[in-house]
């Protein structure tokens, strides 16, 4: 069973790699495999990787180079699983040999090949330690998702990386820290056959130069990780691909399984198809990596190298394709994602040996740690910062920073807000500045100058002598006063607003008075002097309206005072509507009328709409007014040095809490901003098929550059969640084949393999609730386990959980109430 690589590769260093330990391992028939000449020679290590290979989906029966080499020739791992199934967090723990809450590679993004990776992990990986050993130590291929070509690894003496992630085409590698571009040939760009032609040229070149040092080679293929470009001659294979259709196949929705499994459906037709096509290009580019592995294996013949050579065989995790009705994709616990391909061959291996369950503990774990998730922030408590960055005693403190030049002079630099004082005792200590009245009385006047809002710019304001202020006890006085309750209260007096009578008009040269009341009244009187919606004067206006003349077939004449609504139809003052004569007595005329009508309805809330916009636009970017009441316009300028000057008046001993509060700030808002410029962009590109909280993926006829091709249009469909986080324990030995999983949200899942192989129904509720708090005890010990004393599992079973190291705590049962199943 695999649960980390790195004791693995330190421990096939031996030519009694599992003679002792392995129940299918003959270790006196097949000692006189190793030549005698060649006893004193350490083995050669050969890794040869791949990308999202599965064991469940049947991605081995096309194999038949690979398993008659590996498997026929070699040892089969059946129970071989990662710690966590996904490409950047499974290759860091097969680099270090650590869980992912120790080397803290959560996802294939963040801290992946980071600074802090780099600085702490990367110099510990078994490169580094077989290197130093005085093994050769080459790779070539993919390393981690987020390798930039900038730099080689430590504990590499031949480098070939490729970039970033998996491709077949249209890459860029790193040779020993020089970055090549490769393009579209197949002759000399296919990734899978330029690994292989490199790692081969190695290690030819090197037993001729070196021939008794032994090599540790990494051949790390990209399939069949996509875009799943295989090579020409096998574009036409397998076009009835149906190992995928396991009976998990399409099985959904899973009420009983964590959310995302409840949230995904069947799967559509087009989504079907799409599975199919996907099997059979997977199963296309892992014919070039049996061609590599056939390769590899006669080249080890030829040189006389292959008995004195472990080549191990596996995938950095599983894969699924449309299992529980999820399209493509791992970061599952189940076992077609954890589970993947594991063979040995070498020296002392049994060929044709298969190693299913382990019956020592001591010696090999029969459980094991499965987590996924995000990385977990811990919020800092405010009360440490101080603790953290300050952790002299004061006066060491007052000490350092009275070595400065800007606090030993006696505040006389400009700015200068703190001075260092020698008391009575000859102690340091630290004052603030106090400033001469002349100085107030300098400060006083520029603040009075600066603060009247004179500007040259004329958007500016300008306010005139508006910057005058009552005094303090003025302004008490006033306070005084307004509370008083026998003060006279002011009663403003009611202006009577009316209409213009007269004007006065200037018109070459002379005065004109022109009186504005008799040239209404005269308009006045032309007008119907009948109000609308006005019910005392109804009979008045029908009475006036009588003789109007309302438009028929032949003229169209309207009243002076109706409102033209059409070039048919009018509305009269008293509400009613009349039209032409023809709109009453065609229909097809009505029709067309009403059609009519209906376009120029929907032309004027289309323009409603954007009116609305305009002045949606318009409150955004409104200019500022001139408030000269509000001393906050004057300060506008001053706010920034308002904050400053906060900032100087601050004690020297709180300026480093401040500023690492600042950064932590800086930190978010760069944060914030980098979302909603994904937002924005992703909006701009009219990309539907992001949702929040959802992992998905948009497939169309352009994705594929290689045949088989996709001609059956676009779809979207989601894959996983942001609350897909859990903690996970896998057991398998020879009475228990189980999977118990804790998920962020709450959720528990539970599945036997001995009854239910493929997991297709969560059995947590049938578990009794002692059995739960030993699994959730054993569970948190490996969550935070460090080092291999902490992290091997207890050798016995379930029911002495909470003996033998464990820290059984009885309160702690406790935090399953509020969890749910």
């Amino acid at each position: 069973m695999k649960s980390s690589w790195f004791a693995l590769i330190l421990a096939v260093l031996s030519t009694e790699l599992l003679t002792s330990h392995c129940s299918t391992i003959k270790s006196p028939r097949f000692r006189g495999r190793v030549q005698q000449e060649r006893k004193n020679i350490r083995p050669n290590i050969i890794l040869v990787l791949t990308d999202d290979q599965d064991v469940e989906l049947g991605s081995l029966q096309v194999m038949n180079k690979t398993r008659r080499i590996m498997e026929n020739g070699g040892a089969s791992f059946i129970n071989a699983f990662v710690t966590t199934p996904m490409c950047c967090p499974s290759r860091s723990s097969m680099l270090t040999g650590k869980y992912v809450h120790n080397h803290n590679i959560y996802t294939n993004n963040e801290n992946c090949s980071s600074p802090s990776w780099q600085a702490t992990h990367e110099p510990r990986t078994f490169a580094v330690y077989l290197n130093n050993t005085g093994y050769r130590t080459a790779f070539f291929g993919k390393y981690l998702n987020e390798y930039n070509g900038s730099y080689i690894p430590p504990g590499w003496r031949e480098w070939v990386g490729l970039v970033k992630n998996s491709r077949f085409y249209n890459y860029t590698i790193s040779r020993n820290g020089n970055k090549e571009k490769h393009g579209f040939d197949y002759a000399k760009d296919y990734f899978t056959d330029l690994i292989t032609n490199e790692s081969i040229n190695y290690f030819k070149m090197s037993k001729r130069i070196y021939p008794h040092r032994p090599i540790m080679m990494v051949i790390s293929h990209a399939a069949p990780h996509g875009p799943e470009d295989s090579a020409p001659q096998f574009s036409e294979l397998y076009p009835n691909a149906s190992q995928h259709i396991t009976p998990s196949y399409n099985y959904a929705p899973n009420m009983d399984k964590h959310w995302i499994m409840q949230y995904t459906g069947p799967m559509l037709p087009i989504h079907m198809e799409f599975t199919n096509v996907l099997q059979r290009k997977r199963l296309q580019t892992l014919m070039s990596v049996d061609d590599s592995m056939e390769r590899l294996y006669q080249m080890l013949t030829e040189m006389g190298e292959l008995e004195n050579t472990y080549i191990i065989y596996t995938a950095d995790h599983g894969y699924h394709i449309g299992q529980f009705g999820l399209v493509k994709g791992k970061s599952m616990p189940y076992d077609f994602d954890i589970r993947v391909p594991f063979f040995i061959r070498g020296p002392s291996v049994e060929p044709g040996s298969v190693f299913r369950t382990n019956k020592k503990t001591k010696i090999w774990r029969d459980t094991f740690l499965v987590e996924r998730g995000k990385f977990l922030r811990k919020k800092e408590e405010p009360n440490k910062n101080t603790q953290q960055f300050n952790q002299l005693p004061k006066y060491e403190r007052v000490k350092e920073l009275c070595q400065q030049a800007r606090y030993q002079t006696a505040c006389e630099q400009p700015g200068q807000k703190w001075q260092c004082t020698e008391d009575a005792s000859g102690k340091l200590r630290i004052h603030k500045c106090k400033v001469s009245s002349d100085i107030l009385a300098i400060r006083k006047r520029t603040r009075s100058i600066h603060s009247r809002g004179y500007s040259g710019k004329d958007k500016d304001c300008n306010c005139g002598e508006t910057d005058y202020r009552n005094s303090r006890t003025q302004r008490k006085s006033q306070r005084q006063f307004m509370r008083n309750p026998n003060a006279q209260k002011y009663k403003p007096r009611f202006v009577h607003t009316r209409q213009t009578r007269s004007l006065s008009v200037e018109f070459e040269g002379e005065i004109y008075d022109i009186n504005l009341e008799e040239e209404e009244l005269q308009v006045l009187k032309t007008r119907s002097i009948t109000k609308r919606h006005n019910v005392e004067n109804e009979e008045e206006a029908e009475e006036t309206h009588g003789d109007v003349m309302i438009a028929d077939g032949t003229g169209a004449i309207g009243q002076p005072n109706s409102v033209r609504v059409t070039h048919k139809c009018f509305i009269l003052p008293n509400d009613t509507i009349h039209c032409e004569r023809e709109l009453y007595q065609s229909a097809r005329a009505w029709k067309d009328h009403k059609a009519y009508i209906d376009k120029e309805i929907e032309a004027l809330q289309d323009k409603i709409k954007n009116l609305r916009e305009v002045r949606g636009h318009l409150k955004r970017r409104k200019p500022d007014e001139c408030d000269c009441s509000k001393q906050s316009y004057y300060n506008k300028e001053k706010g920034v040095k308002a904050q400053e000057k906060l900032k100087s008046h601050l004690h020297p001993f709180k300026e480093a809490a401040q500023e690492v509060d600042g950064k932590l700030q800086l930190f978010k808002e760069n944060r914030r901003r980098k979302k909603e410029r994904k937002g924005k962009k992703r909006q701009k590109k009219g990309d539907e098929c992001s949702l929040p909280g959802l992992t998905c993926f948009t497939h169309d006829n352009n994705h594929w550059q290689t045949a088989p091709f996709w001609n059956l249009g676009s779809f979207c469909a989601c894959t996983s969640s942001n609350n897909n986080t859990y903690w996970c324990l896998r057991t398998v030995n020879d009475t228990h084949n189980f999977l118990f999983c804790e998920f962020a949200t709450g959720f528990l899942e539970y599945f036997d393999m001995n009854t239910d192989p493929y997991q297709l129904t969560n059995t947590v509720h049938t578990v009794e609730r002692g059995i739960l708090n030993q699994l959730h005890i054993q569970l948190m010990e490996l969550r935070s386990c460090q080092g291999y004393k902490q992290c091997n599992p207890r050798p016995k079973g379930l029911e002495t959980g909470n003996k033998d190291g464990g820290s059984y705590d009885p309160h702690r049962g406790q935090l399953w109430d509020g969890w749910e199943g």
